[in-house]
């Protein structure tokens, strides 16, 4: 039997005494036997719980739906309802965010010819009488004023990444540079947070690139995407898993795949060590992970970006859960795009910066920890 300091402690994760009696009183702990001098006392079964609800609330679920979870069916319609409600408030706020994010995106983002007319935009917009004016006159002014010298040069975007994107330090700067392109093909800097690079990843593409190995993709449209100029240049030769011209959208390439046991067999047989390019179809890379669990082959690298919302994270997930060389990003980041900007700056850095080690220094701090 557990004290209540005793459970908080066992537990970890910042639970405090206050937040398991707050636990108590809304019924998502189950009221704990008394000793003879009133203290409450805690069993194995209230650590786990604890621990699940830690777990749950740490994943983003409202303590109202962690009892229902804990308490009901998984199935429960109402609760899937009550969760839907749930993701569209968040979703509603993540909106509200992001347009806050743009606005601070287009005041920090101006490169330095823009920072004069930015100040008089800023002394200007002081003197007008706010009463008398509505928000949305006072943002058209703003951004008139602003937007008023982006006529008279080209767009710094290295100088505007570097305001803007969070501290990539640590970093090496094969990898940084890499980061900075996936934000500036997708308009996104938050990528940057998400984007993941196993330890190994740039040291293997550079040794398969180097070595004329074979770039896979899970379909057509991603090929025409990869620089072929310069992976031609490497000796490298670029096809599809599934070279079929017609398929045109992730739901064709998806259904494609696990229609025709031939795309498998053809995945398994060229699994072993070329750079697989994902940038479609989750199932490709779900398949691409089993086949490495079951011994089918070991990739050189694989760049995973597929589409989805629900299989593709999954397989993002395991594959970076694999001891395998990988580039890939959590969340539903993905695209076809973004898979073939990341091997086209890893191609691009192999041949500009041909003896570049600062992966390897990078590497080595990473795996002292």
């Amino acid at each position: 039997m557990l004290t209540i300091k005793e459970l908080t402690q066992k537990v970890g994760n910042g639970i405090t005494p206050r937040m398991v009696r707050h636990y108590h009183q809304i019924g998502l702990l189950p009221q704990p036997t008394r000793s003879p001098s009133n203290y409450r006392l805690y069993t194995d079964a209230d650590v786990q719980r604890l621990q699940r609800i830690v777990a749950l609330k740490q994943q983003g679920f409202q303590l109202t739906h962690i009892k229902q979870m804990l308490d009901t069916q998984p199935q429960s319609s109402d609760l899937l309802e009550q969760l839907q409600q749930q993701y569209q408030t968040v979703l509603q706020q993540l909106i509200k965010w992001r347009q806050t994010a743009t606005a601070l995106e287009g005041l920090l983002g101006r490169d330095y010819p823009c920072q004069s007319i930015q100040a008089e935009a800023f002394a200007q917009l002081q003197l007008l009488e706010v009463e008398t004016q509505t928000a949305q006159s006072l943002s058209e002014e703003l951004w008139q004023k602003l937007d008023a010298a982006v006529c008279d040069h080209p767009e710094n975007f290295q100088e505007a990444l570097q305001r803007l994107l969070p501290d990539l330090s640590q970093r090496p700067e094969i990898e940084v540079d890499i980061v900075s392109h996936l934000v500036l093909a997708c308009g996104d800097v938050s990528l940057a947070a998400f984007t993941r690079l196993s330890p190994d990843a740039i040291k293997a593409a550079r040794e398969a690139l180097s070595a004329g190995c074979q770039v896979i993709s899970d379909v057509p449209s991603v090929v025409t995407t990869l620089d072929q100029t310069r992976l031609t240049h490497l000796g490298c030769h670029c096809h599809s898993l599934m070279d079929d011209p017609h398929i045109e959208s992730v739901t064709e390439a998806e259904q494609q795949f696990w229609q025709d046991n031939h795309w498998q067999q053809r995945l398994r047989d060229k699994l072993e060590g070329n750079i697989w390019v994902v940038g479609y179809a989750p199932s490709v890379l779900l398949e691409i992970c089993k086949g490495i669990e079951t011994g089918a082959g070991r990739p050189a690298l694989v760049i995973g970006f597929p589409i989805g919302f629900s299989h593709a994270p999954a397989a993002k997930r395991r594959l970076m859960g694999l001891s395998v060389p990988y580039v890939t990003s959590e969340s539903h980041f993905g695209g076809g795009l973004l898979a073939a900007v990341a091997l086209n700056r890893l191609a691009a850095s192999l041949l500009e910066k041909p003896h570049c080690h600062c992966y390897l220094q990078k590497q080595t701090e990473r795996e002292s920890f």
